[in-house]
């Protein structure tokens, strides 16, 4: 191994500050930055969002601002019987349909469809199919 290795550093060079005259080591006039333009000029860097004067991503898509974007798109929701039978309480109604994550809290309605199979006795407070009606009662639940 050679002894060049080993050897520390003993000179910290510091780096070159652009912009402070030709006593800094890096030119005077334009120091590193060119000729004209934005980035030639002191703050003149742009923010990361910007789109070189181009009409930002922000005002050509209108829709995904303003007043209507939390709005849910169907008022009612879909409840399926498959959907009750995974719920572990007795009692169906829009509350605990939002508590244990069923449907999205800004659902206002829910209505029970026929769709897949329910075995165990329910009672429910929401409106229901006549189908998903005839499927309850079989299963020995209850509408209100």
């Amino acid at each position: 191994m050679s002894l060049l290795n080993s050897l520390i550093h003993i000179v910290h060079r510091s780096s070159k500050r652009v912009g402070r005259g030709y006593g800094s080591g890096k030119g005077g006039h334009t120091s590193g930055r060119g000729q004209k333009g934005q980035l030639s000029r002191e703050g003149g860097r742009r923010p990361l969002w910007f789109e070189g004067g181009q009409l930002p991503l922000t005002k050509r898509l209108p829709m995904l601002r303003g007043k209507g974007r939390f709005n849910v798109v169907n008022p009612t929701a879909e409840v399926t019987l498959g959907d009750i039978e995974k719920m572990k309480t007795k009692i169906i109604n829009l509350k605990t349909l939002k508590e244990e994550k069923v449907i999205d809290h800004r659902f206002r309605k829910a209505k029970v469809i026929n769709t897949g199979k329910l075995t165990r006795k329910v009672t429910i407070e929401i409106p229901v199919s006549v189908s998903g009606k005839q499927a309850i009662e079989n299963a020995g639940g209850l509408i209100k």
